[in-house]
């Protein structure tokens, strides 16, 4: 089985950004009553957003099952306040876990989180656990910096996330390091917002004790780890001058990067650099790069092709990676493809 640990509903029916785009009118208005409304999404309009899309490219790819969240760039936590925050996670949530009912055989669901710039990310204990305990979720994407590329939040580090993450541990689900988009005109969302956020998050964790205090947390980096495999060297002897475990031990339990690295060299420095017990399968689809590559004929995002390609990779890694690990990082994936029918 061939596991993608990172997918986003980016095709979702047009009707779930029509109520996002009301929800934002209606902040201008304090005199209008901060209600949850509803989303009106026909089954037929889900099967529409991902037959042409996802499932038939997961079918193209050869792919089987997709760790599916809500768009990241939409969860726009800068935008309103916690309730604005609250009421637009449970929405995308629910979306998502009607996919997943929908297909149980091709999506498993993430949830996103309804944080808000300045508010304890304790409030956020009560969706995730409604997610995983209700809507049947494996994950949830974690937003490092919830002001939108203006980094007003303290490191992931910071004893403050701490509540949050006795309920992660609680759960047995792990987070997605993912930002989302950026209202800070210095930082492009996906080119530069994305991968600073993967790359400082790493940082971070080298820098403190966290998984001391948390031996079984497990946090995934995605986009390859941003700009860490490439600085690996940097990030070994920054290690060693600070005095800090060197870095396979750091992150041999609790951090992973995914494949979304959307060319050969990419992929084969990551595999390189990172041991494979750290990596996982992913590919982002439908994502940040969505176009054919002029130089291969094949999509930017298509990553599994570059994976085949690596000859250097063992047989037994390679099970790791498209599978293995996957199912070690989400304790809960395997409970949740055998209430599906997979295996």
């Amino acid at each position: 089985m061939i596991i993608d640990c990172h997918g986003h509903y980016t095709t979702a029916p047009k009707a779930l950004q029509d109520y996002r785009d009301a929800q934002i009118a209606a902040l201008s208005d304090p005199s209008r009553a901060r209600t949850k409304g509803t989303v009106s999404i026909s089954d037929d309009d889900i099967r529409q957003s991902l037959e042409q899309a996802q499932l038939k490219l997961q079918r193209e790819r050869g792919t089987d099952v997709t760790i599916f969240s809500p768009r990241a760039s939409a969860m726009a936590h800068h935008i309103g306040d916690a309730t604005t925050s609250l009421h637009w996670s449970e929405q995308c949530n629910d979306l998502i876990h009607r996919v997943c009912t929908l297909y149980p055989d091709n999506f498993v669901g993430v949830c996103q989180l309804p944080q808000s710039p300045g508010v304890p990310p304790s409030t956020c204990i009560a969706e995730l656990e409604r997610s995983v305990t209700e809507l049947g979720f494996i994950g949830c994407n974690l937003n490092p910096d919830p002001s939108g590329g203006h980094w007003t939040a303290p490191p992931l580090t910071d004893r403050s996330w701490y509540p949050l993450y006795e309920k992660m541990v609680e759960l047995e689900v792990p987070a997605m390091v993912h930002v989302s988009s950026s209202c800070n005109a210095n930082f492009h969302t996906t080119g530069a917002h994305y991968i600073n956020a993967d790359t400082t998050a790493f940082m971070q964790f080298l820098t403190a004790d966290l998984f001391k205090d948390f031996p079984t947390l497990r946090f995934i980096i995605p986009h390859g780890g941003g700009a860490v495999p490439y600085h690996w060297g940097r990030y070994r002897g920054l290690a060693q001058d600070l005095k800090r475990p060197p870095l396979p031990e750091l992150i041999r339990d609790n951090v992973f990067f995914d494949t979304c690295v959307y060319h050969l060299p990419g992929i084969e420095l990551l595999l390189k650099i990172v041991p494979a017990d750290n990596i996982l399968f992913g590919s982002e689809m439908v994502g940040a790069v969505r176009g054919i590559d002029p130089e291969t004929g094949q999509y930017f995002d298509d990553t599994k092709r570059y994976l085949d390609q690596v000859s250097s990779v063992s047989d037994e890694d390679r099970r790791k990676i498209f599978e293995g690990n996957a199912r070690r990082v989400y304790p809960r994936i395997s409970k949740a493809l055998r209430a599906g029918g997979a295996r």
